[in-house]
This record gives C-alpha cells, structure tokens and sequence, in this order.
C-alpha cells in the first residue's frame, strides 16, 4: 500500500477558512484531479461535506470519509470511523495510492501516524488569514522536487510551487 498525501497552503501553513478553499487557483486544481485520479482520496467528514454536492462523491476515484459520527451516511463513498480503520481496509492494496486530501485533522493524524510515502504540497505565494493549517514537519526527512511551478495569470492572481516530497 502507497499512502500519500496532497495539500495546498499558504505561507502560514493555511489550508482553510470557514471550512472552504480560500483561493481559486485552475491549474492546481487540474493536477489535484489528474494526481488523484483512478486512486483512492480519503477526507474527513467537515472537508468532505464542503466540497459542492455536485462534487460529491469526486468521481474516478474511490472516496473514504472519516467520521466518528456512526450513522453518518456518504453515498457513492466508504465511510470509516478512523484512519487507523481506512488504512487497514486498504493495506493490501496494489493498484492505487491512498491519497489522504485533509482537512487539517486528517492531515495531522497522518503525519502523526507516520504512514506517509509521499507528499505534494502546493505551496501558494500569499497570506489568507487561514483559520486550519497544514501541520508542522520536519523537512530534513524527505528529498525534495519541484513538480511545477505557476506565474500569475488571467487565471491565477497568485504564483505557486507544486513539491514532491519522497521519504529519505
């Protein structure tokens, strides 16, 4: 089993306000979809209930949400009550990467948990005055690259840089 995890935040470590995307940003949007997709995205109940219903489950991807809340339903997706759970349900999985894709708890518990293979993490050129945030981690333990970088543009008000973080 692959883990990996995908996130964009700000130069504080912001990656949410109000529990929505606080910038509108095409072209990570695009390698978001294009990373993702025919691989499994795991998401906690708050992220996963934000994105627009039309949205939902994100389709070409096998979607498992995160809640402690036994009765919650998600149709079209898996519904576990922890990561620990989620990953066990996938640890003999070949074919896909498990992409945990937030919020800031899910991400922190992941971290936490030490499972992750990889990271790709936009890092986008501004301050939003986030209220969740990506937590803090010890760079020194992964190889860096650079995966793409964004000028702004007619679609993109600011720059950004997509890395890929590999495990040393």
């Amino acid at each position: 089993m692959k883990v990996s995890l995908i996130v964009a935040m700000d130069n504080e470590r912001g990656i949410g306000k109000n529990n929505d995307l606080m910038w509108h940003l095409p072209a990570d949007m695009k390698f978001f979809k294009e990373t993702t997709t025919g691989h499994v995205v795991v998401t906690g109940r708050k992220n996963y209930d934000s994105i627009p219903e039309r949205f939902r489950p994100l389709p070409n991807r096998e979607n498992a949400v995160l809640t402690r809340n036994s009765d919650y339903q998600a149709p079209g997706a898996l519904v576990f009550s922890s990561l620990e759970a989620c990953l066990k349900h996938y640890e003999n999985e070949t074919e896909r990467t498990v992409f945990i894709i937030g919020g800031g708890q899910i991400y922190k518990e992941a971290m936490d948990l030490n499972v992750l293979d990889e990271l790709f993490i936009t890092h986008v050129n501004h301050r939003y005055g986030a209220d969740t945030f990506f937590p803090e981690f010890d760079e020194s333990k992964w190889n860096v690259e650079t995966v793409f970088e964004q000028e702004p543009d007619e679609k993109h008000a600011v720059s950004f840089q997509v890395k890929k973080y590999t495990k040393k």
